[in-house]
């Protein structure tokens, strides 16, 4: 037997050590994927998707130790999200994460296998997304909030500013479908309880607000309802900043409208809801399945006001509403 010298015998247990970390890491289980498909911006979606990443963690999921999360922005640009959706399951994602209604949509129609949960202001069976909120059935579950439902609402709360107004108008994004058709409905109903008129207008590009504003002057309308859309979220400011420059007295569902000069929001905590939403995606890479998890209702709702923008509309907001706000902005 040929003898093994001793500095060639080191060298081999070397390598052989060398090589078992590498066979170790081989055995390790792959981190999970995540796949976070949104129709907005990374800019104005950031704190959605830090409480997201809270309700992850609540299950035990930290992104960059146990999970990967890969993200996707249409940046309010629609027809890009089956391209988005198209590269996630390329990518094999574990699970997807998804604001509705056109990215849950997007998502719903190019898989049936990979889990999907969603985050919605509209009805889910009424939208088709779910069989029922019970038994929610195939590949999908979520978490709803009141903001499509309280449509009416934020009407009413406008009234109460505007009392003298006759007419109002209502901006609904028409590539919305039959969820834009359903805002419209349910605001027409709500205008005649209250004796008035409602115009409703449309945009789904930035290039249609010029337009939709000079339209409310010409029809002399005495303030405008903005209706649930990703899209309307991710140009928040900028439709404040109309709303301001042509003293039109304007309500949207959610603070950051408000914060950016809009008179007034009213809708379902998105805090709330996407935490939510983090939760039950943890749930699932621990092995639930969407079809046994309920769609869970966020039943949170906040409303801001901001009162230095009333101040410059000169408009006397009531003493009573003032005190159901959860916060006015001086």
């Amino acid at each position: 037997m040929p003898r093994i010298k001793r500095r060639d015998f080191i060298a081999l247990l070397g390598g052989g050590a060398a090589a078992w970390p590498l066979a170790a890491r081989a055995q390790q289980p792959t981190m999970p994927v995540i796949g976070f498909l949104s129709s907005e911006s990374p800019d104005l979606f950031a704190y959605l998707a830090r409480a997201f990443r809270e309700g992850l963690k609540g299950t035990g999921y930290v992104e960059g130790e146990d999970v990967a999360i890969e993200y996707r922005w249409a940046d309010g640009q629609y027809d890009r999200l089956p391209a988005l959706v198209a590269d996630l399951i390329r990518r094999q994602v574990n699970v997807i994460a998804a604001n509705s209604p056109a990215p849950v949509l997007a998502a719903k129609a190019a898989t049936t296998i990979i889990p999907i949960v969603f985050a919605t202001g509209y009805d889910p069976v009424a939208a088709g997304l779910v069989a029922s909120l019970a038994r929610p059935g195939g590949n999908l579950t979520g978490v709803t909030s009141l903001t499509a439902e309280v449509g009416p609402k934020r009407l009413e709360l406008l009234h109460e500013v505007v009392p003298t107004a006759t007419a109002i108008a209502v901006l609904v994004n028409p590539a919305a479908g039959p969820l834009a058709e359903t805002i419209s409905r349910d605001l027409h109903a709500a205008a005649r309880t209250l004796g008035l008129r409602l115009h409703v207008l449309h945009a789904s590009t930035v290039r249609d607000f010029d337009t939709v504003f000079a339209t409310l002057a010409q029809l002399r309308v005495g303030g405008l309802v903005i209706g649930s859309d990703p899209f309307f979220n991710s140009q928040s400011e900028q439709l404040a900043a109309l709303a301001i420059r042509h003293a039109v007295p304007t309500i949207y569902q959610y603070r950051e409208f408000a914060a950016a000069g809009g008179l007034m929001s009213y809708g379902g905590s998105l805090t709330d809801m996407y935490r939510q939403v983090g939760v039950y995606t943890g749930r699932i890479l621990k092995g639930e399945k969407p079809a046994d998890l309920p769609v869970q209702q966020s039943t949170k709702v906040e409303l801001f006001i901001n009162f230095k923008t009333a101040k410059a509309l000169s408009l006397t907001v009531p003493l009573p509403l003032l005190g159901r706000a959860d916060e006015v902005i001086e």
